[in-house]
């Protein structure tokens, strides 16, 4: 089987990144997670959006072939019909190339893509809670993916032991941020909710695209700081990320009296 690096196709099995690499030395870099499907990748003008933000915040200088949307679909195309796949997974990892301590000594960037088979995850969330151990913090780069991956590592450890279908990330103040790996929105009075950035969650692209839809469709929605209780005296609970929405029936131990709302029908649709 293959991966792209730098935009050539390699067989996994013999390949390897030489020392010294920024990315995993200092962590210099971000990913991006997509989903290939019909032929394309899903909510794409997102992901590139995304992919020059964070590259502006890190200093990186993005390869020429990544910065727009025909090439980064092309490139990932070859890998996906490489591996002989309908439906992918895709990682893409960017890192700084050379050496140095702390200061770097460029702006180039690397990348890897890796492909694996993708099945969504189940639609209905059964069990929630508020995490206990693991706090989000605004950054100028906590919207991208990767400089903070490890409290989401410890998040997914928390979750696990205490045995949850999803864990629900507060701020340092206490205000709902995001889950795990998704995005949450809730609706409560005719309006549909989200956590601001500021709470240092992700700039999740389903999110953004969600958000965007709703206003296309002239539904009230706000994105802003609210505490744990907004959240448990909403009509509805869902996440939302690049793998699909997901539907919680429980957070804590307030149980939601339904798991549809035309609100979401609408999104949905």
């Amino acid at each position: 089987m293959y991966l792209l690096h730098n935009g050539h196709l390699v067989p996994e099995a013999t390949f390897a990144l030489p020392l010294p690499n920024r990315g995993l030395q200092f962590n210099d870099g971000f990913f991006e997670t997509l989903i290939w499907d019909d032929h394309k990748v899903q909510l794409l003008p997102y992901h590139t959006a995304r992919m020059r933000q964070a590259a502006q915040a890190l200093s990186l200088q993005l390869p020429t072939a990544l910065t727009t949307e025909t090439g980064l679909q092309d490139m990932l195309r070859a890998l996906v019909e490489a591996k002989q796949l309908t439906t992918a997974r895709l990682r893409l990892q960017f890192w700084r190339t050379g050496g140095g301590l702390y200061a770097p000594t460029t702006a180039e960037a690397e990348f890897v893509v890796t492909a694996q088979p993708f099945q969504p995850a189940e639609s209905v969330v059964n069990k929630a809670d508020f995490a206990q151990r693991v706090r989000t913090a605004f950054s100028t780069v906590s919207f991208c993916k990767g400089p903070n991956a490890l409290q989401y590592v410890l998040a997914a450890q928390e979750r696990q032991q205490r045995e949850l279908d999803e864990l629900i990330l507060l701020d340092g103040a206490g205000c709902v941020a995001e889950c795990v790996s998704a995005a949450i929105f809730w609706v409560r009075n005719g309006c549909l909710y989200t956590p601001s950035l500021e709470t240092g969650c992700i700039a999740g692209v389903r999110r953004a695209y969600l958000l965007q839809r709703a206003r296309e469709l002239a539904i009230p929605c706000a994105e802003g700081l609210y505490e744990s209780e907004a959240l448990l005296q909403a009509e509805v609970v869902f996440t939302a990320n690049i793998a699909g929405i997901r539907i919680l029936k429980q957070v804590g131990k307030v149980l939601f009296s339904s798991i549809n709302h035309s609100i979401l029908d609408a999104l949905l649709a």
